[in-house]
């Protein structure tokens, strides 16, 4: 049986994590391992459209770079905060880095290079959970795809 995600999970947007294949592949075998549960974009990239927010209690599935789905999150947690008030305990949630200064040199260089960087650059902060592990699902495959 073959199932439409947007059936099961009405709503659901759908994403891609990391910059290529590998460091897809990458993130999403941490969400997978429950290391990573949250994950943070400047809130510029949103455009100012609420609709393109994370939003608590929704479900959204995380595609592997080719399109495929490849997990169900559901929104737990939003939070927005300047760059530099983000805490040990939210940077580490990101499951990427292992200190705090880590992840700021990461996070500074990756929006240095996607738009620009400010210490007081205002981040929209989710957390999340996994909902459901797609691999070994038929999936029916999105319209637009075909």
């Amino acid at each position: 049986m073959i199932e439409d995600l947007q059936e099961t999970y009405p709503g659901a947007g759908t994403f891609k994590l990391g910059h290529n294949a590998k460091s897809s592949a990458k993130l999403i075998a941490l969400v997978r391992s429950k290391v990573k549960h949250a994950q943070c974009a400047a809130l510029a990239e949103f455009g100012g459209d609420p609709t393109t927010m994370p939003k608590v209690g929704r479900c959204d599935i995380i595609a592997n770079w080719d399109g495929t789905p490849a997990v169900v999150i559901k929104t737990i947690s939003v939070k927005t905060l300047p760059f530099n008030e983000v805490t040990l305990r939210m940077a580490m949630a990101e499951g990427e880095h292992e200190t705090l200064p880590d992840w700021r040199k990461a996070r500074e260089a990756h929006f240095a290079r996607n738009g620009g960087f400010d210490p007081e650059m205002k981040l929209v902060f989710e957390f999340f959970e996994v909902v459901e592990n797609l691999i070994g699902r038929e999936i029916k495959p999105d319209e637009d795809t075909k």
